[in-house]
């Protein structure tokens, strides 16, 4: 079985590379020029590419560090010195963009690698669901298109991931090195370090838990009754282990790689200035609070055969209607989140090359009312994705949901890229599905993925004041 796994995992990797190169053909032929944000990071990229690393030589509208600029030197310096290749066939727009193609069969492997370390393999049919899960996170439709452009999509991926699966095997000062190359690509992958400790800091809580249970069922000791008897048991619990200094002790010795980064970290931002780097008027922190309800949204959507059923629907109708008041609480403080923290960006409601645009035009703009109406959607989505999750410690899913909070509350402009990573993280970590929801999936984004790239590559138009070409992307 586990060498039939591994013809399965090749045939499947060798697949999705080929068609990959294929696309990339088609991309390069499209678009022979830097589109969006290539205009910024390749003319930076040529410049590091030519040996240019000075400070004045550095590009004031962008706003993450070089670490994508610097690995892509890395990567296609070597060619010109094997191969003899000229400067400018080394540093052209096509090797570049070739880098993030390689950084996506890296991606490839790591979803294989932490699917078989995550998910339990005591099934037989479990190697054929880790492939097809493999296989449909490789394809998910907006990491996959960023493939595709010289964007840090790819390469904050693969550093991320890796990290995690270092993490996971105990090697915590590897996950914190490639922590910090994860940061080099975007700052906020920073909380993803701290999702790596907070994993380490959980399984040990979740031992202790476990344990303090069994001490009690052992003494016979009275339940706790009430309502919030769970959550002041847990918190009761983790007062008495934070009180413990072999404990603080045992968990720092754990994580200090980890607690060095984030010193390191909050150097950088009391040197800088602040977490953005370049131009910052375009990238203010407020509380967006709402970016939670748009991330619900877009996993349910995204999920839809794992998380959405007549069964589902009914589960969740039952218990709203058993614990009513509990859920008309949870309403009317998701109602006053939007009503008082949500935001439209300029560049949202501006630039209509990008499909959150026609959401927001379409659906949020129709009506005043229709932000409040969809507070039922977010509800139930919420809850689909925390019972999806059951399976996991209730302080993984405490340290999951802090770090995604973290992640994209303070982030003003709605934009589906920064949901693409604690998407991954979310869906590495439910239950493997059944073979036929995974092709159902598997097949959607199949579809999302050719209506997506045939939109971009034909489907071009001009703005009135502009002879360039312009062309619609997530």
């Amino acid at each position: 079985m586990a060498q039939l796994e591994g013809y399965y995992f090749s045939a499947a990797l060798s697949c999705t590379f080929l068609v990959s190169c294929l696309l990339f053909s088609a991309f390069s032929r499209a678009l022979r020029e830097p589109y969006m944000d290539e205009t910024f990071h390749l003319p930076q990229a040529q410049r590091y590419c030519e040996g240019h690393f000075s400070l004045s030589q550095w590009d004031p509208m962008i706003t993450t560090l070089p670490g994508l600029y610097l690995v892509s030197v890395g990567a296609v310096k070597p060619a010109s010195w094997i191969f003899g290749w000229s400067e400018h066939v080394v540093c052209s727009i096509g090797m570049l963009r070739f880098v993030n193609l390689l950084f996506s069969v890296g991606n490839f492997y790591l979803l294989y690698l932490l699917f078989r370390k995550v998910q339990p393999r005591n099934k037989a049919a479990s190697s054929v669901q880790r492939i097809l899960s493999t296989l449909t996170l490789a394809v998910f439709p907006i990491l996959y298109f960023f493939n595709f452009l010289y964007y840090t999509e790819a390469g904050s991926m693969f550093f991320t991931l890796f990290a995690y699966l270092m993490c996971l095997y105990g090697n915590h000062k590897t996950s914190a090195l490639l922590g910090f190359c994860g940061f080099m690509f975007r700052q906020t992958n920073i909380i993803w370090a701290v999702f790596c400790a907070g994993n380490v800091v959980a399984q040990k809580l979740t031992e202790a838990w476990k344990t303090e249970l069994q001490k009690k069922k052992e003494e016979r000791l009275p339940p706790i009754r009430g309502p919030f008897s769970e959550f002041r048991k847990i918190l009761q619990f983790l007062w008495a282990y934070s009180m413990s200094f072999r404990n603080l002790s045992v968990l720092f010795l754990l994580t200090w790689p980890y607690i060095l980064l984030v010193f390191l970290f909050c150097v950088f931002v009391v040197v800088n200035g602040g977490i953005v780097v370049g131009d910052r008027s375009s990238h203010e922190a407020c509380l967006h609070f709402p970016q939670l309800f748009y991330f619900f949204s877009f996993t349910l959507f995204f999920s839809f055969p794992h998380l959405l059923s007549p069964s589902k629907i009914k589960t969740f109708l039952s218990l709203v209607w058993k614990r009513r008041v509990q859920f008309l609480g949870i309403t009317l403080i998701s109602v006053l989140l939007v009503w008082k923290f949500t935001y439209a960006h300029k560049y949202l409601l501006a630039d209509n090359r990008h499909y959150t645009f026609y959401v927001w035009k379409r659906v949020f703009q129709r009506h005043e009312i229709m932000k409040y109406l969809l507070v039922p959607v977010y509800i139930f989505a919420g809850w689909s994705i925390a019972d999806s999750l059951k399976s996991k410690s209730v302080f993984w899913n405490l340290m999951f949901f802090t770090c995604l909070f973290a992640v994209i509350v303070p982030q003003k402009l709605l934009e589906v890229r920064y949901f693409v990573l604690p998407y991954v993280i979310y869906r590495l970590n439910i239950p493997l599905p059944t073979t036929s929801r995974l092709l159902c999936e598997l097949a959607c984004y199949a579809g999302v993925n050719i209506l997506t790239f045939y939109v971009f590559l034909n489907k071009t138009f001009q703005w009135p004041n502009s002879q360039d070409v312009q062309r619609f992307m997530w």
